[in-house]
């Protein structure tokens, strides 16, 4: 059975962490925790900031080289939107546990973990913001992310919103777009052959799937279109603070 498009998220179910969330979408599922600020070892700790500590564990097995990846670009990318500036000398913990992977008919569990790294990427950038927002972690701005794959049949490019595996194995090239919720783009990670125009294209659709902006998306040759990412985080920010607040009725 193909995996859902759909995004479906969980707030604040890990009551021993400051914040936590789980985000499923596209096949993938992590659950995330967000612990801080806390005490730093004296040998890490910043005179001016706080540091930023992300764990990214897979599915199956022990972390490696693909972990260590997804977390550089994960640390640099929450240093932007952490107030890091706000805890001096402290520590924010960031855990990603990976728990579930699309699954590949002709390959084992092995051969998809050594796969791309793209497209996990825009299910833990969205489990890590959402996890901040239910730790109430102080932050300049939200995010949203999205994977876009282009692909051609020899006459005519399309592109995908979350593509399933074999699309993305198939495509000519693999991008994960973040935009701000002002409406700048914060992460770009590409990897394939495609054009300057290409890009062109590939930047309005997914600044058009993440900011809301649909009269946008509809102009660009689409498939799989979901809706705004940000409408999304919105709702389930709205359906979260509603619970919370049932007490009062």
């Amino acid at each position: 059975m193909a995996p859902s498009v759909e995004p479906t998220a969980i707030l604040s179910h890990l009551h021993r962490a400051d914040g936590s969330a789980t985000f499923s979408q596209n096949g993938y599922t992590v659950i995330g925790a967000v612990n801080g600020p806390l005490e730093v070892q004296r040998r890490d700790e910043l005179p001016e900031e706080a540091v930023i500590d992300v764990i990214v564990r897979p599915a199956a097995g022990v972390g490696g080289t693909r972990e260590r990846h997804l977390e550089s670009i994960m640390q640099s990318t929450l240093r932007q939107i952490i107030l890091i500036h706000n805890f001096p000398r402290t520590l924010i913990e960031v855990t990603l546990q990976i728990t579930s992977t699309p699954e590949n008919e002709n390959a084992g569990s092995k051969l998809v973990q050594a796969a791309s790294n793209l497209p996990i990427l825009p299910a833990l950038l969205q489990t890590s913001i959402l996890a901040l927002l239910s730790a109430s972690m102080p932050l300049s701005l939200t995010l949203t992310s999205v994977l876009l794959a282009l692909t051609s049949d020899g006459t005519a490019k399309r592109i995908i919103q979350n593509p399933t595996l074999i699309q993305s194995q198939s495509a000519d090239s693999l991008h994960v777009l973040a935009f701000t919720s002002q409406g700048d783009l914060l992460v770009a990670e590409s990897e394939g052959s495609f054009t300057i125009g290409d890009w062109d294209d590939l930047y309005e659709a997914g600044k058009a799937i993440c900011c809301n902006e649909t009269e946008q998306a509809d102009d660009h040759e689409m498939v799989g279109k979901d809706g705004g990412m940000q409408t999304f985080v919105k709702s389930i920010l709205k359906s979260k603070i509603a619970a919370d607040l049932h007490w009062k009725e």
